[in-house]
């Protein structure tokens, strides 16, 4: 299984809800890096992404996006061969 990255902030709805279809998945671990505690890493995110909104969301090296990109790409089916590719 890829390997799970994903920018949150302690109490985003969408963040959790983000974790929470990964783990139905099959996802056990979530690199979680919080911007919310090291705010240093928002500009990382920011630099990678183009965005300023968690979660954001990396599958092995491919950049899904937020928790509504991860929930459109699950509907069409491509989550999991993502996760397992």
């Amino acid at each position: 299984m890829q390997a799970v990255k994903m920018y949150t902030t302690q109490v985003c709805p969408f963040c959790i809800r983000a974790k929470s279809l990964l783990k139905q998945r099959g996802v056990d671990a979530i690199d979680e890096v919080r911007i919310d505690l090291d705010p240093s890493q928002r500009a990382t995110m920011m630099e990678i992404t183009g965005r300023r909104t968690v979660p954001q969301i990396f599958i092995g090296d491919t950049h899904v996006g937020g928790c509504d990109d991860l929930i459109a790409l699950d509907q069409r089916g491509g989550l999991v061969p993502l996760l397992n590719a």
